[in-house]
């Protein structure tokens, strides 16, 4: 994948717009356009990438996957089963740490499988908002506490997990914020990593 970095230059300079016009749009100085684009800031927040896209007047998949031609497009998250990444056709991608919060990344890059998803239209799930976009590494095994992909009840379904001490899991819902057992027929699919949350026209 190609570095951020230079993508948003790319995009800029496609539409026409300086740094600080860019900078005037996305809510920041024009200096800080200027380290995202050499790579000399590499983190950049969730709200800031959506907010990049929204001003570069691109999606947020092109931003972060750029116009190769195995650009993965987000793949749709249905409430009934097989998890998406299961479909042979899936397209997986390649996260670069500087696309994910700090506290997931692990060393000095990402390279676990991983894919970009949306809720499918109609399709209902707890912490997401009709076209948000996230960030999935295929799990059976819990890590940390976090948000899941979970199948429960013969559903998909996303699901805050921790563990007790005694190594068993909790779930709670974006509703019913208190944790109580996984039931016994749940299983993790996969962690969710990152979240970029479609803003409200």
């Amino acid at each position: 994948m190609d570095s951020l970095g230079p993508r948003i230059k790319e995009l800029r300079l496609e539409a026409n717009l300086n740094k600080a016009a860019l900078a005037r749009r996305v809510g920041v100085s024009d200096v800080t356009i200027s380290y995202w684009e050499s790579g000399a800031i590499r983190q950049i927040g969730h709200e800031r990438l959506v907010a990049l896209a929204q001003a570069l007047g691109c999606p947020l998949s092109r931003l972060l996957e750029g116009d190769s031609g195995n650009r993965a497009t987000p793949l749709y998250l249905r409430s009934q089963p097989p998890a998406p990444w299961q479909d042979p056709a899936a397209g997986r991608i390649e996260m670069s740490a500087d696309l994910l919060p700090t506290t997931q990344q692990q060393g000095q890059g990402w390279h676990k499988e991983c894919y970009l998803l949306t809720p499918a239209p109609g399709d209902i799930f707890d912490f997401l908002n009709d076209h948000d976009l996230f960030a999935v590494t295929p799990t059976d095994r819990f890590s940390q506490t976090g948000l899941y992909l979970v199948e429960e009840h013969g559903q998909l379904c996303i699901r805050r997990v921790s563990q007790r001490e005694d190594g068993s899991l909790q779930f709670s819902g974006q509703e019913d914020a208190s944790s109580h057992p996984a039931p016994p027929d749940a299983r993790l699919l996969g962690r969710l990593l990152a979240r970029w949350q479609a803003s409200p026209l």
